[in-house]
């Protein structure tokens, strides 16, 4: 009955509050309404018999139980961690049916697919980088599922198609996900993902030719692919139990080296610690190839580094960081000494020299000390060091000389995220991109001598950007802590909290949400909708202090600090709670799904994406393990009392009236493996009440998110803005 409302609206203008019952009574009052009230009668039964009260899926529990120090946790829908089973696709396949059944429901769905379909069809490129005398950029001529590499002879050459993804496959969904050119610049090696999947394959192209050659590599997963010679360096772990690849822990990576025309059961490992299963390696070159970096780290935080000197022929690899206090990065080699971006001692890094010969700390020599603001990184150019930092989530590039005299900046177009200079140390000559909320990315060609820069391609976009602004403000958090927040929208709207707004947060991993433009925003801002970007704790906009607020046992930083953006939306008019959209992925799924619990009253709609939901068993799952430096683990019994106290899946209220949701995950994600939401999205539809739907929508042959084809993108997104346009009561113009 509560569906139908909104057709008692469009006819009567009655408020939803008002019972049906009490309209016909008012309508047969009145004969001149006589005829009016008949057809309002067949309309209302219509309406219920087209849209039924939403019946989900009954959900099987099962009686297991954990014992954590003492606490006895049920876990009913354990079963639902068998993504193999046949009740499980079963199970998937009910949800689905009842998602886009209510989906298919809502009457401007299709205009939004249309709108999204339009504004996506434009020419993106990269920017573009070189090795000997080939220029290598990507290009989607807008709709094509995945990007296209291109390579071109020359600057001005002509450009050529050297791999396509599309052409892999039929449905997209196998995408391009890493390259790297060989030292002479003849060859290219290339990772794959099927589906959506972590796990990669790599495969080598000869770059004159075009043609592939038969080398092939199984069972890759975070790993790069660094040239040497005649060969490369790569990261795998061995071949999992057929039937546990999208599940089972990834332990024991070992670093191998590819020699050319060789098979992979011929590669020579380089390194293996059978003492630490669950430690991530990596190994990477210089550019001039003569010093070998090994990484080694056993978290999301923090590595080790280890260095071979491959003009010592007796060289083996030795420490020059040990421990996993710290972030350390080798930019290059500066001869017999390498450059390293770290946080050692200095909480907003700092760029030092080190003698691989003589590493202690004691024997670095600054070459840029620590500021007050986030160093992020630096690139070599010309004979300069680039600095690129981050002030008040904005970037700032400043250059300086090899001694770390800064002597000049490179000005930015105008607020917002610098991506990154692509040049080589000895050339003037380098590429950059730039965008922000409002200022699609675009791509400039820079000449380091100069310090001048001109634009090299610019998008074509079905978007005015002089008609929206965006502004950053400073609200404070529970603690009194003040977090920034970018706050985009037309300009002129009315401050009456009436406009659609969809909040978007993160808050963890280090990880800094930085200002960039995205289509997919534009269905909701030119329907006079606010888009949010809270700058939590969690992430690394200020630096490691920033970060380690929002972790662990400091946790719950991060939700009152979202929840404060809400609230500070609502005091200042930009929404209310009727109108207001939460969204993250993945520990941004944590995020929402958190807070939501909290406090289900204050929005109206909540999108937990690909998310942590399961806090006690998150680590038992693929790379889950290395989590713990953020979350802790449930293992330890101070930590378990921690997330027990705000674990979605664990402290979803009984018997209120929670927010539409709609969950989404994917059946190949093995970064956050979808049992998490499988479970959530179970107990939340048994526990809910009031109106509003408690949903799940399932994607298949997709994964966390990387590599998704723009087909099964626009329709993720079209329902998503359908569901939250739907549930706010707001009809889009289209």
């Amino acid at each position: 009955m509560r569906q139908s409302y909104p057709i008692l609206q469009n006819i009567y203008n009655f408020t939803p509050e008002t019972k049906p019952s009490t309209l016909i009574q008012y309508t047969m009052k009145k004969s001149i309404f006589f005829v009016m009230s008949i057809t309002f009668i067949m309309l209302l039964v219509a309406s219920c018999q087209r849209k039924p009260r939403l019946e989900y899926p009954e959900t099987a529990t099962v009686d297991v139980v954990d014992n954590y120090f003492g606490v006895e946790v049920a876990d009913p829908f354990r079963w639902l961690e068998d993504d193999n089973s046949a009740e499980t696709k079963a199970w998937v396949e009910a949800q689905n049916a009842v998602t886009f059944d209510y989906l298919a429901q809502i009457p401007y769905r299709q205009q939004i697919n249309d709108r999204l379909t339009e504004i996506w069809n434009y020419e993106r490129y990269s920017a573009p980088f070189w090795k000997g005398n080939y220029y290598f950029f990507t290009k989607n001529d807008g709709m094509q599922n995945q990007s296209v590499l291109f390579v071109r002879e020359g600057i001005d050459g002509e450009p050529r198609v050297l791999l396509d993804p599309n052409a892999m496959s039929e449905d997209g969904t196998i995408a391009l996900t890493s390259l790297s050119i060989s030292g002479d610049a003849q060859y290219l090696a290339y990772g794959i993902s099927k589906g959506g999947s972590d796990w990669n394959e790599i495969f080598v192209k000869d770059i004159a030719t075009g043609e592939d050659l038969k080398d092939h590599i199984e069972w890759v997963k975070f790993s790069g692919i660094s040239w040497q010679g005649d060969g490369f360096y790569y990261s795998r772990y061995d071949a999992p139990k057929p039937g546990d690849e999208l599940k089972a822990a990834n332990e024991y990576q070992k670093v191998f080296f590819h020699k050319l025309g060789t098979t992979q059961d011929q590669d020579q490992l380089v390194h293996h610690n059978p003492d630490y299963p669950r430690r991530n390696y990596g190994a990477g070159t210089t550019e001039d190839e003569r010093f070998v970096i090994l990484s080694e780290s056993e978290s999301t935080s923090g590595n080790s580094l280890y260095v071979k000197d491959n003009n010592d022929p007796k060289s083996n690899f030795t420490p020059i960081i040990e421990g996993f206090d710290y972030e350390n990065g080798i930019v290059d080699n500066i001869g017999d000494k390498l450059l390293m971006l770290t946080n050692h001692s200095a909480p907003m890094y700092r760029l030092v020299m080190i003698d691989p010969k003589a590493p202690d700390a004691s024997n670095w020599q600054v070459i840029i000390p620590e500021g007050e603001h986030l160093l992020q990184r630096v690139a070599l150019i010309d004979g300069k060091i680039f600095a690129v930092y981050l002030e008040d989530v904005k970037s700032k590039v400043y250059i300086h000389d090899m001694a770390g005299k800064r002597t000049g900046e490179l000005e930015l177009p105008t607020v917002g995220s610098f991506g990154g200079l692509s040049g080589k140390k000895d050339e003037s000559t380098a590429f950059f991109s730039f965008s922000s909320y409002t200022f699609p990315s675009t791509i400039y060609k820079y000449d380091a001598a100069a310090n001048t820069y001109e634009v090299y391609f610019q998008p074509d976009i079905d978007f005015d950007p002089e008609a929206y602004e965006t502004k950053q403000v400073f609200y404070p958090s529970k603690d009194g802590t003040m977090i920034p927040m970018f706050i985009t929208h037309k300009k002129g709207i009315e401050l009456n909290g009436k406009n659609p707004t969809l909040l978007y947060g993160y808050g963890g991993f280090n990880a800094s949400m930085t200002p960039g433009f995205s289509i997919s925003r534009l269905v909701l801002l030119e329907n006079g909708g606010v888009y949010a970007v809270a700058n939590i704790r969690g992430g690394g906009e200020y630096g490691e202090p920033w970060h380690e607020a929002g972790t662990k046992l400091k946790k719950q930083n991060v939700f009152d600090d979202f929840i404060a953006a809400a609230e500070y939306l609502i005091a200042e008019k930009y929404t209310s709670s009727k109108k207001l959209a939460i969204q993250g992925g993945s520990n941004g799924g944590l995020l929402v799904g958190a807070v939501a619990n909290q406090r289900p009253e204050l929005f109206k709609v909540a999108f937990p994406a690909v998310g942590v939901m399961d806090m006690l068993r998150y680590h038992k799952f693929t790379i889950g393990w290395a989590w713990a430096s953020d979350y802790g683990s449930s293992e330890e019994e101070e930590h378990f009392h921690n997330l027990y106290k705000y674990s979605p899946l664990h402290t979803i209220p009984e018997g209120v009236h929670y927010p539409a949701t709609l969950v989404t995950t994917a059946d190949h994600d093995d970064r956050v493996v979808p049992a998490h939401s499988f479970k959530y999205i179970a107990e939340l539809q048994r526990k809910h009440a009031g109106p509003n739907p408690v949903l799940i929508r399932i994607e298949t042959q997709a994964g966390h998110g990387a590599g998704k084809p723009v087909s099964k993108t626009i329709e993720e997104l079209t329902d998503i803005n359908a569901f939250m346009f739907y549930n706010m009561g707001v009809k889009p113009k289209y």
